[in-house]
């Protein structure tokens, strides 16, 4: 018969209290980690475990299950028909900007019906059986959260519920097999639970470890080749809009308030470039309030057959001046196409149609384009993790070169990048030459545009008042303080009202630069807009008109963020994106190391050694009449392994100092079998010894010696009163019996 989990009787069954925790643990752990993928509402993130949490506290007390078996049944057929209502409408509110929003409304109406059962089934729990099916439940948890994240989150909450779920199974198993046994006595219970409470958590997390681990080696050593159904899609994009086709005014400042990482790049150290962006997106026209982008006929770029693709512009000269820079890019999933890269790109490397896996698998299929400003986009729109590696040039200013650029553009060049707005503010043009009326060359006029709005305007996040109609003027003549796509606007016209060929561009700042992984942390907030400026002969030079703003302090915090993103880092490149090529990189490097480690030993173990009998020659010539010393002191060493001295030596220390304990410690029955041990070894010494088929007490009777059988026969009665009759331990009297039983043997 099944052990209840709502009698009275249940909790004298050993380790209750244990079983209950853990099981309870398991679930809230399950409960927690759907939690922690932050696609949940928030009703459900809050309720769920906080009902857990209260029937927790109930069953640790020992409260009858509040539901019976019916009334859950009941519930759970009533929420059946619920079901289709939250799949189809409710859920559907809070996937709505997803890729798929049909397929994860009814997958987040399947994770609502989940926490639904466990908890219907945890208040109505009152068997094994219901304990059992609770675990499953939890178990299901785990795998949807496992298909809603790739977090690093998830692999901490997943070893908590490993843990519990070893500890959940051990008390079920202790309870299972205690069924019909005779409890034990009430005195002595609270004590023996304790200890085999201790005794079986150490069992569980011992357990718990050692299937991490071994799990751990088997990941490495089998990789995975395919991702999973739902690798491919993903929840809620972090930016819906600011690098599309057009953007309007104050879309990129509403972005810049939102801190959630969108890619770390990987550089190995900082980069030494003043200019460092990661590029985006160019957009050429703008109609007053949003800027977008009239080229068409996007050039698909395909891969070599090393995989690499070429994505320098063939209509300009290759620029080769400049340093490059090869770095790799862990793009979060984002609602845009484009693909973002530092200074001008040269080639790119990586799986963009999602096929596989790995990091470093390239589809065959893989291609990009790259449209007239140079942009470049991922056109399988699969709005998933992307990773990739490129090559850019970091080309220098030359100013002597730009300023003796000539002013000849061409019919396109002028058609498309000297566009204004139809209803432009008259006094734009007229800000734009008082603040050039002393430069000469379009390249001088462009650093006066941009000095004069670093200079004259403040940046901020939090515009006051409308900007109406034209948003520009406001900004320049009314507000004279915005974000950054304000500044880059103004430049952009009033260059261009100049004659001067101008677009602007969207991506990031560089962002923080983490030492630990070597890479850089870039986050919503550091969306930016600057300004592309032509200048035939050089093509298009970077100008960023926005103010600088004051960096953040560096705190105990920041460094704490850091390991957690170098964590993050490092579990996207080794566990989500591990492959054949990691494996063989890996199995690579641990040769490498291996081999390195090896001659490493070999060469500390020479040295000590050559080193040692330097030492050892030294030594004898400067103690030459102590020579005749150390045969003795081997002799003396033979001696003592020949008698096993040192074995006896410990044995007595131990005793010593368990003799020096507190008198509550001196009770253990323990201790009096480590006495009655030690008797029978001076016994033995002596020639008498103990067979394996003899009693104590029967062995203390074959003692015939008048001196000897007297200390025998009372020590062997004390001894087995202690250790099988659950009497106190007179450690004292038998350390006084010991002692007889030695000097009568030093007296024979």
């Amino acid at each position: 018969m099944a052990a209840s989990l709502a009698t009275p009787r249940a909790p004298a069954l050993p380790a209750e209290r244990f079983f209950r925790t853990s099981l309870s643990l398991l679930i809230l752990t399950s409960i927690l980690t759907l939690v922690s993928t932050g696609k949940l509402d928030a009703f459900s993130s809050i309720v769920g475990p906080l009902a857990a949490l209260y029937k927790s506290y109930r069953w640790w007390h020992g409260r009858p299950p509040e539901l019976s078996h019916r009334a859950a049944t009941w519930f759970v057929l009533v929420y059946l028909v619920f079901f289709p209502f939250d799949a189809l409408f409710l859920s559907r509110i809070f996937v709505g900007n997803s890729a798929n929003p049909p397929l994860f409304a009814a997958l987040l109406g399947s994770v609502h019906f989940l926490i639904y059962v466990t908890l219907v089934r945890f208040y109505s729990a009152a068997s094994d059986r219901d304990a059992l099916f609770l675990t499953m439940l939890s178990f299901s948890g785990i795998l949807a959260a496992a298909v809603l994240t790739v977090d690093t989150t998830f692999l901490i909450f997943f070893f908590v519920f490993m843990l519990f779920g070893v500890a959940a199974f051990v008390g079920m198993e202790l309870r299972r097999g205690a069924v019909g046994s005779v409890s034990l006595t009430p005195g002595a219970q609270p004590e023996r639970e304790k200890k085999l409470t201790r005794a079986l958590s150490l069992a569980a997390l011992s357990v718990a470890l050692g299937a991490i681990v071994f799990g751990s080696g088997l990941f490495f050593f089998f990789p995975r080749f395919n991702a999973g159904y739902l690798g491919r899609t993903s929840f809620n994009p972090s930016l819906v809009t600011g690098f599309t086709d057009n953007v309007e005014l104050g879309q990129i400042g509403e972005i810049k308030k939102n801190s959630a990482v969108v890619m770390r790049v990987q550089t190995g150290k900082p980069v030494g470039y003043d200019r460092l962006r990661w590029r985006g997106i160019a957009l050429t026209a703008f109609d007053g309030k949003r800027w977008s982008s009239t080229e068409h006929g996007a050039q698909t770029l395909l891969p070599n057959p090393d995989g690499w693709i070429y994505t320098g512009d063939p209509l300009q000269k290759a620029d080769t001046s400049g340093p490059g820079l090869l770095y790799t890019v862990f793009l979060e999933p984002l609602a845009t196409d484009a693909l973002f890269v530092p200074g001008k790109s040269v080639s790119l490397k990586g799986n963009f149609t999602g096929e596989g896996a790995g990091a470093y698998s390239v589809g065959r299929r893989s291609y990009i384009f790259r449209d007239p400003t140079g942009s470049l986009f991922n056109p399988f729109h699969n709005y998933t993790a992307v990773r990739y590696t490129g090559f850019s040039r970091m080309p220098a200013l030359n100013v002597a070169k730009l300023r003796a650029a000539s002013t000849d553009y061409s019919a396109e060049i002028t058609a498309t990048y000297l566009q204004l707005p139809p209803k432009l503010d008259p006094r734009i043009p007229e800000l734009a030459a008082q603040i050039t009326k002393n430069s000469k060359t379009p390249f001088d006029k462009a650093l006066s545009i941009e000095s004069y709005l670093r200079s004259r305007f403040s940046y901020t996040l939090n515009l006051t008042g409308a900007g109406g109609e034209d948003p520009l003027a406001h900004f320049l003549f009314v507000t004279r303080a915005g974000h950054c796509e304000y500044f880059a606007t103004a430049m952009a016209i009033m260059v261009r009202t100049l004659g001067i060929p101008a677009r602007e561009v969207n991506g990031f700042l560089p962002g923080e630069y983490n030492d630990l992984g070597g890479d850089y942390i870039v986050r919503a907030s550091d969306a930016h807009s600057w300004v592309e400026v032509y200048f035939p002969g050089n093509g298009w030079q970077t100008f960023d008109p926005t103010p600088a703003v004051a960096g953040s302090s560096t705190s105990i915090l920041t460094r704490l963020g850091q390991y957690a993103d170098w964590l993050e880092l490092s579990w996207n490149e080794w566990v989500i994106g591990y492959d054949f090529a990691h494996q063989f990189l890996l199995a690579q490097n641990l040769q490498r190391n291996s081999k390195n480690w090896s001659e490493a030993a070999r060469n500390w173990f020479d040295q000590k050694q050559r080193s040692g009998k330097r030492w050892m020659r030294s030594w004898q010539f400067r103690h030459s009449t102590l020579g005749f010393f150390l045969p003795l002191a081997l002799v003396l060493f033979l001696v003592t392994l020949r008698f096993n001295l040192i074995s006896l030596l410990i044995r007595r220390v131990r005793l010593f100092l368990q003799f020096r304990t507190p008198q509550s410690s001196r009770m253990n029955p323990q201790l009096a079998s480590r006495l009655y041990g030690e008797l029978l070894r001076t016994l033995a010494r002596r020639g008498l010894l103990r067979f394996e088929s003899q009693t104590p007490f029967e062995f203390a009777a074959g003692v015939n010696s008048p001196n000897l059988a007297p200390a025998v026969r009372e020590f062997t009665q004390i001894y087995s009163h202690a250790r099988f009759g659950a009497a106190p331990c007179d450690t004292t009297r038998l350390r006084q019996l010991l002692d007889q039983v030695r000097s009568a043997l030093r007296g024979r």
